[in-house]
């Protein structure tokens, strides 16, 4: 009988150790460090294996001798998860999608296996039955033209089985830490057995160059469940966010080796699955009927697309001494740079006053463009003053209260101007190589916070 052998790895980096440890060597957390059986011999045997005809003769080659070949793209059928791909699926790779239990992750990649009309798309589930998907696939009206294959299965040795009967154009896998190896004894979830499943997987797309996606589960740390590693073996990473008690969910991209890794994708949630919202713009701009202080809209930019978001600001006297200063879809330290720029430069007395910051829509924005929108806000909220709903901005602001240049400016004016606003606020450094006469906005140019205020309160 053969000794069964055993190592320790960190759940949180998959560091491998012959020996317990308490703190993990390679990512210095504590207390990570879990025994899982493994079998050396065995995990070196790959799963999938291709004939030697097909294998590929890898020899060195010079960099000037090898011959640039062009990157086909299938379009997936979803226009929003084409934009955040880079512009369409690539042969071979392999996308990894996390996000939080009952955010639409397993509806997203059912809609996107019915709707990719012509190819053969293999859907394993190893967390749910046939007859829960089907009911899922009425309920999201399926294609009747799909090509969509259901498997109920958690072994890779049996998935890559039925693999080779169906030769699938596209494979999808919900979830990667449901899958085990009989290659590893470790129970599935572990990171010796998600990192082998994985392994096995990224072989197959890679030597049959067919798509592969993959669900990921996430921890409650917000972080994709496994090793870190998972990451770093994949082309793509996308992170399915948003709020389940709203409507609206965001894919966004982390990690593309095919394309940006700025890109945005939003989805509406409805009863019968999610509807590719194609004017973000118009969801993030609430209709208001009355006029309310602390409402500004800036102009920001997540990937390639121009975005007018809402920042709402409530400025208040604290009431226990200490003040409040909370921020939601933005970051707090940033916020209280801004005001300590009003109170030094503008001569505002916030350092008494409860600052709560929000930005509507339930997105997170690090675009340093939106600085002057959240200031102007602030300091409606603070004088009690309206701010016309027309006007909008975009504009970083530095710590001696300069107004600062931002990137890709015309796009930002050509989104405000698409809306029908008739203002927008931009730095006076922006306008070097733009045209004023093209725009039918108003451009307000200035180099100052205090100008932005004259100009806005008087």
């Amino acid at each position: 009988m053969a000794k069964t052998k055993s190592a320790y790895f960190c759940q949180n980096c998959g560091y491998e150790s012959a020996k317990w440890l308490g703190k993990c060597p390679s990512c210095n957390e504590w207390n990570t460090f879990v025994e899982e059986v493994v079998d050396k011999n065995a995990a070196n045997v790959p799963t999938w294996k291709v004939s030697t005809a097909t294998q590929r003769n890898n020899r060195p080659n010079k960099i000037q001798e090898i011959q640039r070949a062009t990157m086909d793209r299938t379009t997936t059928g979803d226009l929003e998860l084409d934009r955040v791909l880079g512009g369409g699926l690539v042969a071979g790779a392999v996308v990894l999608i996390g996000g939080e239990p009952g955010i639409g992750k397993s509806t997203l990649m059912l809609q996107l296996a019915l709707n990719m009309v012509g190819k053969r798309v293999l859907y394993v589930s190893g967390e749910e039955s046939e007859q829960q998907i089907k009911m899922r696939a009425e309920r999201i009206m399926v294609n009747p033209r799909s090509d969509c294959y259901i498997l109920t299965e958690t072994s890779t040795q049996h998935i890559f089985k039925q693999v080779e009967q169906l030769s699938p154009e596209v494979v999808i896998v919900d979830s990667i830490q449901t899958l085990h190896s009989a290659h590893i004894e470790s129970t599935p979830g572990s990171v010796s057995q998600v990192r082998e499943c994985t392994a096995e997987l990224l072989r197959f797309a890679k030597e049959t160059a067919t798509p592969v996606f993959l669900i990921g589960h996430i921890t409650k740390d917000g972080a994709i469940a496994g090793p870190k590693i998972l990451e770093h073996m994949v082309d793509t990473v996308l992170q399915f966010e948003g709020d389940r008690h709203h409507i609206y969910r965001i894919l966004r991209s982390i990690k593309n080796r095919f394309g940006a890794a700025a890109e945005l994708g939003i989805y509406a949630m409805q009863h019968s699955g999610l509807r590719e919202v194609s004017n973000p713009s118009e969801i993030l701009l609430s209709q208001r009927d009355e006029e309310l202080s602390g409402i500004t809209i800036g102009a920001t930019l997540e990937g390639a697309r121009p975005m007018l978001i809402e920042t709402q600001a409530l400025v208040g006297t604290a009431a226990y001494g200490t003040p409040q200063r909370s921020a939601t879809g933005f970051d707090t330290k940033r916020m209280n740079m801004l005001l300590a720029v009003l109170e030094k430069r503008c001569g505002f007395r916030l350092s008494a006053k409860d600052v709560f910051l929000n930005i509507a829509g339930g997105i997170k924005v690090e675009d340093p463009a939106i600085d002057l929108a959240i200031m102007a806000a602030i300091i409606s909220s603070h004088e009690d003053i309206f701010i016309s709903p027309k006007i909008c901005f975009a504009a970083e602001v530095g710590l001696s209260g300069e107004i600062r240049a931002v990137n890709r400016i015309e796009q930002r004016i050509a989104e405000a101007e698409k809306l029908g606003f008739e203002k927008i606020f931009i730095s006076s450094y922006n306008l070097k190589g733009i045209t004023r006469d093209k725009f039918k906005i108003r451009l307000l140019t200035v180099n100052k916070i205090e100008e932005v205020f004259a100009a806005l309160f008087g």
